[in-house]
């Protein structure tokens, strides 16, 4: 026996030391996963749909052209030959907008003639129908058995909607519409048109604005409950204090002491639309591109696109046997087979054959 494994009953020896811990001896490139993350993302780049809503006249083109630096939105100029729309109806177009090798498809779906008409009875109707019309599409696409690698997503990620500043308070119009709007996407309140108000008019119209969504339980982006940690908590806070923005849109440059500025030349001077002190757009466009455009989308998807989904499924009783499951009615007689069909159907009864031999 090895004498230093000896020992006998009462003897007093020093304990070998201890074995050390293992330590990390080379570098081992976890943080690269971040690069590959980026590379990825830099390949296939972003999308963003975004909806603005609110009367003719509030600005709304101009407003998505200051978000975005460019001429995303051209509006057209109304005379006295251009009769005013009947019906609403809703114009979508879509940019590529490129920013230092980031690729953003921008898609932005304006409704002119919302409000305007005399009777406004149910005229969110088309609006509501057009986001759910999204979410179907995009579930008809997830539910294939041969789906596409990339799922085109023309899902309404956001939905800027325009208060007009009467300094007064929401007009039943407005309660109505946002009590539905909220519960479909992520609904955020601007008063348009700040500058027609006085720094307290603007502040005691906020206040009372404030007031009409708490007491109606219309909760707006972003929402209380998907706070996720204690940062996010102090910051979404800071920026439902401040809901709804008042902003001010401006697709001009102008010269101010030597400088080329966004604004709005008024006989009293120019508005600067990226002055805090003249407006509230700064803050409206870092909460949609620079602080939660990703989290405008995680949203999206992982809560209004999935209660649409479980109601979806729930009226065609897909899942009677529990998640997981699902019951494919059988095709009709007389409905022809698609090639995509036929492949899958040969190729299981290729494998069906190998298994039996």
């Amino acid at each position: 026996m090895d004498p230093l494994r000896q020992s006998s009953p009462g003897s007093s020896r020093p304990s070998s030391p201890r074995t050390p811990p293992c330590e990390m001896f080379d570098y081992v490139g976890i943080e690269a996963v971040l690069d590959q993350l980026k590379i990825k993302a830099m390949k296939m780049g972003f999308e963003f749909n975004i909806m603005v809503v609110g009367q003719s006249g509030l600005g709304k083109s101009t407003m998505v052209n200051t978000l975005f630096k460019s001429k995303v939105w051209k509006s057209n100029i109304p005379n006295l030959g251009t009769p005013t729309p009947q019906t609403l109806k809703l114009h979508s177009v879509t940019h590529i907008i490129e920013e230092k090798g980031v690729k953003l498809k921008l898609t932005v779906t304006d409704t002119p003639g919302f409000g305007d008409q005399i009777n406004n009875d149910k005229c969110w109707d088309p609006i509501l129908g057009y986001i759910n019309e999204q979410y179907e599409r995009y579930l008809q696409e997830e539910i294939l058995i041969t789906r596409q690698r990339h799922i085109p997503d023309t899902r309404v990620h956001c939905c800027v909607y325009f208060v007009p500043p009467t300094g007064h308070c929401l007009r039943p119009l407005d309660i109505e519409f946002l009590q539905r709007l909220c519960r479909a996407v992520n609904v955020v309140p601007v008063i348009a048109r700040a500058d027609s108000l006085t720094i307290e008019e603007r502040e005691t119209f906020r206040q009372r604005i404030q007031h009409n969504l708490r007491s109606h339980c219309i909760e707006v982006y972003p929402q209380k409950s998907l706070d996720e940690d204690t940062n996010d908590r102090i910051l979404n806070s800071k920026i439902r204090d401040r809901i709804p923005f008042a902003v001010v849109g401006a697709d001009r440059e102008h010269l101010v002491n030597g400088k080329c500025v966004l604004g709005r030349k008024t006989k009293w001077g120019i508005i600067e639309v990226e002055n805090m002190a003249h407006c509230e757009f700064p803050l409206l466009r870092d909460l949609l591109i620079r602080s939660h455009l990703q989290d405008l989308k995680d949203i999206t998807h992982n809560v209004h696109y999935e209660n649409y989904r479980v109601c979806r499924l729930n009226e065609s009783h897909l899942l009677p046997q529990g998640p997981g499951w699902v019951n494919l009615a059988p095709t009709p007689a007389g409905r022809p087979a698609t090639p995509r069909s036929l492949k899958v159907c040969q190729q299981a009864q290729d494998d069906a054959k190998d298994e039996a031999y």
